[in-house]
């Protein structure tokens, strides 16, 4: 493990770029105390923000560059455009030669996934990335994925996806054999895609612990400890939950302060009130790890506040020190491969 892990930021990445990230990292580096920060951007911008926070600007290096990735680009546009001079791919390029453990960024979720697909490449036995994050659920956390990288794929994509998700479960959640659900229609057997219902035959055929269909409200629920889906219907679900739980939130501020014995009432379950929006608090999920890369890159949601910059931070952190991706190359390939086995289950169902 490293002494200090090193994080390569996109500092112009998001909706308003700097004054989001600069203090975002500052919080996550007071978490954090052995972080060190390369800071890609515009170092006017960079070090406006910087000089608040004297403590990030001892621990971070500005490296300047006058390209930005647009949130509106084109991941094709932002490859021509950007590639070896934008922020968003220098953060990348800082992880694979070996200057940064990990990159964040908040920026075009598809110039990102295509940078980081094209200068990192995929592991073995991987062809297409997928953003996976940890979900609060009423049993604890649940990893989920593909939140959305990419849109569709086939039975032996949503099989890779299951492996990728059980690799990085079994080492964030401390699962021995992590539950495997697929996100479908219905739990019966009949529901879904063709390609749904194949993938479900294919994890019944390999050594996963599947367990079978799950519904959208089995998410929550924690009905399995990695939720698998493709990546419209993933993050239509994300988007979906976070609306609900600020909708949520918003419902019960009101409710608080509709009469005087409400606000009353609040005082006497103030604590009770404080841990509900603690666990509503969709800042507190933010982070979505681009999964089967080999390098660690941790995808921002765009218009996040610094607080909720500063878990994807944190994610990116928490990664590198649990040393992630050899645990999931470990995982990946002992045993033959749980890949293979998988791939190997396809040809018997066919």
């Amino acid at each position: 493990m490293p002494q200090k892990v090193r994080i390569a930021l996109d500092a112009m990445g998001g909706d308003v770029g700097a004054s989001v990230v600069i203090p975002g990292a500052a919080i996550s580096l007071k978490r954090h105390p052995d972080t060190e920060f390369l800071l890609y951007g515009d170092s006017k911008l960079i070090d406006e923000q910087l000089a608040k926070y004297p403590a990030l600007k001892a621990a971070s290096h500005v490296v300047h560059t006058d390209v930005t990735v647009s949130m509106h680009d084109k991941p094709s546009q932002a490859l021509r455009r950007g590639r070896k001079s934008s922020s968003m791919w220098l953060a990348i390029d800082a992880v694979k030669r070996g200057d940064a453990h990990v990159a964040v960024s908040a920026g075009n979720t598809g110039a990102l996934m295509a940078m980081a697909r094209f200068h990192l490449h995929t592991m073995a036995g991987i062809d297409r990335p997928a953003i996976a994050g940890v979900w609060p659920t009423a049993r604890g956390d649940s990893v989920v994925l593909d939140l959305g990288a990419t849109i569709g794929g086939d039975a032996r994509h949503l099989v890779a996806l299951a492996v990728m998700g059980s690799a990085m479960a079994s080492v964030l959640l401390n699962r021995e054999r992590p539950t495997v659900g697929l996100l479908n229609i219905g739990v019966e057997e009949i529901k879904g895609h063709e390609e749904i219902r194949e993938a479900a035959e294919l994890l019944r055929a390999s050594q996963l612990n599947y367990i079978g269909f799950v519904e959208g409200d089995g998410i929550g629920a924690g009905a399995a400890d990695v939720i698998v889906s493709e990546g419209f219907s993933g993050n239509i679900a994300l988007k979906a939950a976070e609306g609900t739980a600020r909708q949520m939130a918003d419902f019960l501020r009101n409710a608080m302060a509709s009469s005087w014995f409400s606000r009353i009432g609040y005082l006497f379950a103030r604590s009770a009130f404080k841990a509900l929006r603690d666990k509503l608090d969709p800042n507190k999920s933010n982070g979505g790890v681009l999964l089967g890369l080999k390098g660690v890159v941790v995808k921002s949601h765009g218009g996040i506040s610094a607080e909720g910059f500063a878990y994807a931070v944190d994610v990116g952190y928490e990664m590198v020190r649990c040393d992630l991706l050899t645990k999931i190359n470990h995982m990946l390939n002992r045993d033959g491969s749980a890949l293979a086995q998988a791939q190997t289950a396809q040809e018997v169902v066919s």
